[in-house]
């Protein structure tokens, strides 16, 4: 496997195209119409929940500048959001590098735009696992994998786009896109991938802890149709065994 290795760059990006699905959705209500007051022609795509905040910020102007991810991708969300945007044109808007033919060429294929900045935050874990009522299902049920992905996409790709994990940088990135017309630095996007790198690092480090720590049976009573998973595979090895 060839990688790309990247010389030519932008150090400043104008944000037109804004992915947003946050479980923390404070501060929304202040830097979604700042954005748009920076950029009146940005465009925002978002997710479940998420969405439906954004369209009561936005009110009339959400026609114009809010589309669902489902609707972006021409992919319905999964039953109980299990997945939302691990696609192909999203993960090609995230990665895509701004001089690179072959990748401007995928975009006008597929019809994907190239994303700016993703705005995202994780499921709850931490939050969860920490009520004493809390089983394991439920922590399960709250492993994010569509954020940590899209999360590390845009981090990763610093050299075009900004990874926005936390909204204590909301008043930062819009003093800077205020003071730059719009753009954003490459040194505000490097400093934004350190963040999202760690933010993604701590999660997947507290997830790692719980299930370390977490008993198989306190793990299986969860499950209690699994007997007939066992009844079955333990039929199948007698099976096995006659055929020997």
């Amino acid at each position: 496997m060839s990688i790309n290795v990247v010389t030519k760059i932008n150090d400043t990006v104008r944000v037109k195209h804004v992915l947003v699905s946050v479980s923390d959705k404070s501060g929304l209500d202040e830097f979604i119409p700042q954005l748009l007051r920076i950029n009146p022609g940005i465009r925002f795509f978002s997710t479940g929940g998420t969405f439906k905040r954004l369209r009561e910020i936005l009110k009339e102007k959400a026609g114009g500048c809010l589309q669902q991810v489902s609707d972006y991708t021409g992919q319905p969300e999964t039953q109980g959001g299990l997945v939302k945007t691990l696609d192909f044109k999203i993960y090609l808007g995230l990665l895509t590098e701004t001089y690179n033919e072959a990748h401007q060429a995928d975009l006008k294929r597929t019809g994907a735009v190239a994303i700016d900045m993703v705005i995202v935050n994780l499921y709850p874990f931490k939050e969860t696992i920490a009520k004493p009522e809390a089983t394991v299902e439920e922590a399960r049920g709250n492993i994010d994998i569509g954020g940590p992905c899209m999360i590390r996409a845009a981090a990763k790709n610093f050299i075009r786009v900004a990874a926005v994990v936390n909204p204590r940088d909301y008043p930062l990135v819009i003093a800077k896109m205020d003071a730059m017309e719009g753009r954003i630095p490459l040194a505000l996007r490097f400093q934004l991938a350190q963040k999202a790198f760690r933010h993604t690092a701590d999660y997947d480090q507290t997830i790692a802890d719980f299930l370390e720590k977490t008993s198989f049976a306190s793990a299986a009573e969860c499950y209690p149709e699994r007997d007939m998973i066992k009844q079955a595979g333990d039929s199948y090895e007698r099976r096995s065994k006659k055929n020997v």
